[in-house]
C-alpha cells in the first residue's frame, strides 16, 4: 500500500489518498472537503479513484464525499451506520462549524466490524471504534502494518468524547482493547496532526498509556 497525507480544510484534517501498487486503484480516505486540491493530487499520483472511504460523521471528515462522489461517479463506503444521524444533520454541521451549505447523505455501504474493504489487491479490515462519535471505524491494513484512525487517538492525546453521543469509556476499551492489541509497530494516520505508532502511544500517551 501506497498513501499521502492531504490536509484539507480550515481544520486541517488528514484526508489520505490511499492506493494498491500493484493495480493503481485508488481511494480518499475522509474527504472533508478541498475538493479540486484533492483530484489535482490524485492526477498527480498517476492513481485511478474508485472509492472514497468515511471513518466518522464529522463534518470535516465527509464534507468533500458528495461533491466527489457525483462529480466521479464513485461510491461512499462507511462509516458504521451508528453515524447516519451524523450524516443527516450535515447541513446544520456546516452552519455551525463555518463549512460551506452541505447536504445530507446516505453512503452507499455502511461499515461493521470485521468487514473488509477491497482496494485493488488491499484488504483493509474494519475495526468498530466507538467513543468519539458512536459509529466510528478505523481501517486496518495488515500487511503494510498502516491503520486510519480518524478521530479516535492523535500523537499523545485522544479523540473528544463529548460531542453528542460520544462516549470516554468507549474510547478508551476501543483504543486499549482493539488498536493496541494490532501490535505496537502499526504505524497510524489520524485525523489531524502527525503519525505515530501505536507501540509510542501505548508507552507516553497520557490518557491510553501503560502508565495512565
Amino acid at each position: 500500500m501506497k498513501f499521502t497525507i492531504l490536509p484539507v480544510t480550515p481544520y486541517q484534517q488528514n484526508c489520505s489518498l490511499i492506493w494498491c501498487e500493484a493495480t493503481r486503484r485508488a481511494a480518499l480516505v475522509d474527504p472533508g472537503g478541498d475538493v479540486d486540491m484533492l483530484l489535482a493530487a490524485v492526477e498527480r499520483a498517476g492513481v485511478t479513484l474508485e472509492k472514497l472511504l468515511l471513518t466518522h460523521g464529522h463534518i470535516d471528515h465527509v464534507g468533500g464525499a458528495l461533491e466527489l462522489s457525483r462529480r466521479l461517479g464513485l461510491p461512499i463506503v462507511g462509516p458504521h451506520p451508528d453515524d447516519a444521524f451524523l450524516l443527516d444533520n450535515l447541513p446544520t454541521q456546516a452552519e455551525m462549524f463555518g463549512f460551506p451549505p452541505a447536504e445530507a447523505f446516505t453512503p452507499d455501504q455502511w461499515l461493521a466490524d470485521g468487514d473488509t474493504v477491497k482496494l485493488g489487491e488491499l484488504a483493509l479490515r474494519v475495526i468498530h471504534c466507538p467513543g468519539h462519535t458512536p459509529g466510528h471505524v478505523v481501517l486496518f491494513e495488515p500487511a503494510s502494518r498502516h491503520a486510519f484512525v480518524g478521530d479516535v487517538l492523535f500523537k499523545g492525546s485522544i479523540g473528544r468524547s463529548d460531542f453528542p453521543r460520544g462516549n470516554y469509556d468507549d474510547l478508551i476499551s476501543c483504543i486499549r482493547g482493539k488498536l493496541f492489541p494490532l501490535g505496537d509497530d502499526v504505524a497510524f494516520i489520524p485525523g489531524h496532526g502527525p503519525m505515530s505508532t501505536f507501540g509510542f502511544e501505548r508507552r507516553v500517551n497520557p490518557f491510553v498509556g501503560d502508565g495512565m
